[in-house]
């Protein structure tokens, strides 16, 4: 078994990094080479904007190229609560940028010409107990009636054709929803803000800020430049002079193991339906096939902000017997590949996007952020260039949590209190 991820792993390396110092002067400095920084890079050099790119290892190297591939439309949470915590508009504006973000990454794979296996497979929100199942029937009618009427409600005998696990009593079936690979993709948008005249500097983490004369200086352990507007594009892997937002957000660590190429029998015995899965349980877990018929199959097996072999290795183990749980009929198939990586929580789970501290900030995507970070990083380079808010979490309140400057000691507290949540209700 492999402890680095299937997506780094299988992906071609971005090969256009600038070569030399950190050096010179540009209107947008974007801290960050994910998906949200490298988008809004490239929509920024596309309209002729000087940007630079500064990441702090390799693009990708954080949850871009560290989660489990799904491109889920619709809000994370239910739409039900969402209304309630948010406003109906609010919360209305919010489910269409998610439906957004999966056409803004299908246009940007046509646009460049990014082979990465995108692909409109839909996703199934699986009800884990059969009170789950009356929860999900009661947001489905609502997102069916009022928001989304590409969706459909599965009862379990729907699910023989969709899944082969006894495991689940119904599902919410999100059409819209997509997959793809990746690794591919991040590369492809790195090469195409590239070739739209970005420069990225890779193994460039940011040290240092200073703001004179509304000019930045950003210092990087390979040298400093200036800009005159910061875009911090960086979620649960934030370091170095950014303590607003250290404090605002929770890294908590997702991990994901990779199967062995599966046969086509065994690919029509466990995921006929070739869907994006999700369960309902708030420790669960997310599954998909990849582009070569491995089972990806992730969670929060552990709640820890740690991700090294030693912690991927403990939580590979957890994510083994529940895949072994869940589809029974794959326990002897080969675990290939085993890897961690930080999900950018905030408290309501809710992401956060606007200008504070000084600087243009996208951030707290909280595990749906693979398809909202794209989306994001063009609507925030939309703003820095003075053109319409889109932003459909602007102005939405972000206070620091109290206690909580940087380490998230209160972790295993809070995976105490949903394992419990779990066994109950």
């Amino acid at each position: 078994m492999q402890f680095k991820s299937y997506w780094h792993d299988t992906a071609a390396v971005f090969g256009q990094a600038a070569k030399g110092p950190v050096e010179g002067h540009y209107d947008v400095a974007v801290i960050g080479g994910g998906f949200s920084g490298l988008s809004a890079a490239r929509h920024l050099a596309k309209s002729g904007v000087r940007v630079a790119v500064l990441e702090a290892h390799h693009v990708g190297a954080g949850a871009s190229g560290r989660n489990g591939g799904h491109l889920n439309n619709g809000i994370a949470h239910s739409f039900l609560s969402a209304k309630n915590e948010l406003g109906v508009e609010r919360a209305k504006a919010l489910y269409r940028a998610f439906d957004d973000s999966v056409d803004t990454i299908e246009r940007i794979v046509a646009e460049e010409g990014i082979d990465c296996n995108f692909r409109r497979s839909g996703k199934l929100k699986l009800a884990s107990k059969p009170a789950h199942f009356k929860s999900i029937a009661a947001n489905f009618e609502a997102v069916n009636r009022e928001i989304d009427p590409d969706t459909a409600l599965l009862t379990a005998g729907d699910l023989v054709g969709e899944i082969g696990s006894s495991s689940f009593h119904g599902a919410m079936l999100s059409k819209k929803s997509a997959m793809m690979h990746m690794g591919r993709f991040v590369t492809g948008l790195a090469d195409a803000a590239v070739r739209h005249g970005a420069v990225v500097f890779e193994n460039a983490a940011v040290i240092d800020r200073k703001i004179a004369n509304s000019r930045h200086t950003l210092t990087t352990t390979r040298g400093s430049l200036t800009a005159d507007t910061v875009f911090v594009a960086t979620g649960a892997y934030t370091s170095g002079p950014f303590s607003y937002f250290r404090r605002r957000i929770v890294s908590v660590g997702s991990f994901i193991l990779a199967t062995q190429p599966l046969t086509d029998a065994e690919v029509e015995g466990a995921m006929a339906g070739n869907r994006t899965c999700v369960t309902s349980l708030n420790i669960g877990n997310y599954f998909r096939l990849s582009p070569d018929n491995r089972l990806i199959f992730g969670g929060r097996a552990r709640f820890s902000a740690t991700c090294n072999q030693r912690s991927d290795e403990k939580s590979g183990a957890i994510l083994k017997a529940g895949l072994r749980e869940i589809f029974p009929q794959l326990a002897n198939v080969g675990i290939e590949y085993c890897w961690g990586g930080l999900v950018d929580m905030t408290k309501d789970r809710f992401p956060r996007a606007g200008f504070a501290d000084g600087v243009w900030f996208a951030m707290g995507y909280s595990g749906h952020g693979a398809q909202m970070s794209t989306h994001m990083g063009i609507i925030i380079a939309d703003a820095i260039m003075g053109k319409a808010d889109r932003n459909p979490v602007s102005g939405l309140e972000w206070p620091a949590i109290a206690g909580h400057y940087g380490k998230p000691w209160f972790l295993p507290m809070v995976g105490f209190y949903y394992k419990t949540l779990d066994r109950f209700q």
